[in-house]
């Protein structure tokens, strides 16, 4: 069983920066997809960014040149390094954990397949950002 618990929540002003940690126990070994998900009240859940288990990472293009996702050499802790947030990316975030690649349900013709039928495996009970204009 993995467990995962997300931090580093909390508000900032737009513009302003904060970092996500994830902390993962349990059986995960380098074989785990990993990755941010994130909701946003009266909103579907939506891909943030994600790192697959070959390390090839993946971003919403919403956040492209804004977030960073990273990771220990242990895969026990997960990192959204988030800068020049905006209010659009208030929202409770999620760290979540996957056998198989997460890459797949944000970007390429099957993305809305995975997302929609096939559940991701682990996830953590969030971390809320608020962003104030």
């Amino acid at each position: 069983q993995v467990r995962l618990r997300e931090s580093g929540g909390g508000s900032v002003q737009s513009g302003g920066s904060l970092r996500l940690s994830c902390s993962a126990s349990g059986y995960i070994d380098n074989s785990y997809s990993m990755g941010w998900f994130r909701q946003a009240p009266g909103k579907e859940r939506e891909g943030v960014a994600v790192i697959d288990s070959d390390g090839i990472t993946t971003y919403a293009d919403s956040v492209k040149g804004r977030f960073t996702i990273s990771q220990d050499n242990t895969k026990n802790t997960l990192y959204l390094q988030m800068s020049r947030l905006k209010p659009e990316d208030t929202a409770m975030y999620y760290c979540a954990a996957d056998t198989s690649p997460l890459s797949p349900r944000m970007v390429g013709p099957n993305k809305d397949y995975y997302n929609e039928y096939v559940p991701i495996e682990n996830w953590g009970q969030g971390t809320q950002v608020t962003v104030s204009s």
